[in-house]
């Protein structure tokens, strides 16, 4: 197949407008010396870009593609990410942005490393690295295949100069770019998606999508897979909280409501960019491709083969709209992939520049110092992504059981920051090994993980686990946190043991679980305000001598 000019010019175009957008908006940070700002925006991204860059960043490449692909393959019943991740937004928006925001953090991992500790704060960096570059590695993956696809160009060169361009604006202008290049590529997206609709539902090879609807793409949820269905729905919804870069765009807004509002509206925005893909999923369920150019003239195989089914997205842009809309099409899947991937990598370096370099390797670093070590970050975990992009095979699997460990591990540990004021590191670090050990011994089918702990209801057949297992590991987990934070909080409070054995110092006045956290109002208008000026001098006295804060 000939290189697909039309579309290689579609992917050029859309580039050199992100990269100059990219660039405009680093002007914003032109001469800033503090390294929050460059992470934050400088706490001053209002509601409207704010909705706009939180929902870019949950509608990437794997959003609209899977979704299409979902819908395709196994039915929409199956397609849950939309809804589960507009219901996580909601509550992330009514449960944690607000409270995250009122207290000032800068990354998620503040509230770890001031109540657990610098040192367990940097552990559960671990889990959180690795999701985060996982997920850039697999759709960065995800646009190489699709351009080699579609384009006949080559995957490796399209996933380098993918991430470049998203390293380059990320590296000189941190949130600013991110959001605003985020604003530009949601509305491609939009109109991209949408553009393509109509042309491709009312092509001659493809039937009504009401015809046997279904059975053909709506399809149904077997009675025996129920509870391996509600275990993925609730690792879609508690597990896509703790993210970076969810708390990364809620920690940027201008005000505490506006965090939460965000939030809320960007659940909403989930919803509405499914819609196209979701359509264009049942259109491709119902069209005879054995008709279509891509059979006639490309001699590609019908049924489309399963590792191409991801891509079904963009070949129904191609093969049943007009030359000119694909053309938009195609910049619509770039658009998905990049507003994912700047998010990505911005948000491990921000944690690992402030929350690993600053609080555990180097305490007196300056800001500029912080500064630097944000960059280099950003440009090794980009590096890092691309790498994987190009070399590992899985890398989308490896992201998912990544989220896993995020919804066992980090949902819980989160939780107990914001809400429990009695947890403390001895119950961290017992549900994190917990967690681990359940979640790695329940075996991943995707991976060939033979399961140690078969649950109830194991498929021997499928080599499946039936039972909510993740769910399960992940109450065990919270509950662990809690329950060996009592028994250490009633040993040593009582004087059961002496405090020689508190090896992680947390009944002491100052301690490994007390951590002088620096929390900043970057704003002069948040002083002004009585409640907010309340809740700064609650966390600054109160870091004097524990580890947590009241609950406001």
């Amino acid at each position: 197949m000939a290189v697909n000019v039309p579309g290689l010019v579609a992917v050029i175009v859309f580039y050199v407008l992100i990269l100059a957008l990219g660039l405009w908006a680093a002007r914003k940070n032109k001469g800033e010396t503090k390294s929050e700002n460059i992470m934050l925006a400088g706490r001053n991204i209002n509601l409207f870009v704010g909705m706009f860059t939180m929902t870019a960043t949950w509608v990437g490449g794997g959003f609209i593609n899977g979704t299409a692909e979902y819908v395709y393959t196994l039915g929409l019943v199956w397609c849950q990410a939309p809804l589960g991740y507009a219901v996580s937004l909601v509550l992330g928006g009514v449960f944690f942005a607000q409270r995250m925001r009122s207290q000032g953090h800068v990354t998620m991992l503040d509230p770890y490393s001031r109540k657990f500790g610098n040192k367990m704060g940097g552990i559960l960096y671990i889990p959180s690295l690795l999701g985060e570059v996982f997920w850039s590695g697999a759709i960065l993956s995800a646009l190489g295949s699709t351009l080699a696809v579609i384009l006949d160009i080559d995957q490796t060169l399209s996933i380098i100069i993918s991430a470049c361009i998203a390293v380059l604006y990320t590296l000189f202008g941190g949130l600013y770019s991110v959001a605003y290049t985020d604003v530009l590529q949601l509305t491609c997206m939009f109109v991209g998606l949408w553009l393509s609709i109509p042309f491709a539902m009312t092509n001659e090879h493809v039937t009504s999508i009401t015809t046997n609807s279904s059975t053909v793409w709506i399809k149904e949820l077997e009675p025996k897979y129920v509870g391996y269905y509600m275990d993925s729905f609730m690792l879609l919804i508690l597990g896509g909280i703790p993210w970076q870069a969810y708390f990364q765009r809620v920690l940027s807004a201008n005000s505490a409501f506006n965090a939460k509002m965000l939030s809320i509206t960007a659940g909403l925005g989930c919803v509405i960019m499914s819609v196209p893909s979701v359509l264009i999923g049942a259109v491709a369920a119902n069209t005879d491709w054995n008709a279509t150019t891509y059979a006639t003239v490309d001699k590609k195989p019908v049924p489309i083969p399963s590792d191409q089914a991801s891509n079904i997205l963009p070949l129904v842009m191609q093969y049943l709209t007009p030359t000119w809309v694909s053309f938009i099409g195609l910049g619509a899947v770039a658009a998905a992939v990049m507003s994912s991937t700047d998010s990505s990598i911005l948000s491990a370096s921000s944690m690992f520049a402030r929350n690993i370099y600053k609080m555990i390797f180097r305490p007196k670093a300056s800001e500029r110092e912080i500064m630097w070590a944000m960059r280099i970050s950003i440009f090794f975990i980009g590096a890092l992504a691309t790498f994987i992009a190009i070399v590992v095979e899985s890398v989308y699997v490896l992201w998912f059981l990544c989220s896993d460990l995020l919804y066992v591990i980090s949902f819980p540990q989160l939780l107990c920051v914001v809400y429990l004021r009695d947890t403390n590191t001895y119950g961290s670090v017992v549900g994190f090994v917990v967690g681990v050990v359940l979640r790695l011994t329940g075996g991943e089918y995707t991976l060939h993980i033979t399961p140690v702990i078969k649950y109830p209801w194991y498929s021997e057949s499928e080599g499946l686990q039936l039972f909510p297992y993740k769910t399960f590991a992940m109450l065990v987990t919270f509950t662990s946190i809690v329950a060996v934070s009592s028994l250490t909080t009633y040993v040593f409070g009582r004087g059961l043991l002496p405090s020689k054995f508190d090896i992680f110092k947390c009944f002491e006045g100052k301690s490994e679980c007390s951590v002088e956290l620096h929390v900043s109002s970057s704003s002069t208008k948040y002083n002004d305000n009585p409640a907010y000026a309340h809740s700064q001098n609650q966390l600054h006295g109160r870091y004097q001598s524990t580890r947590e804060i009241p609950e406001k």
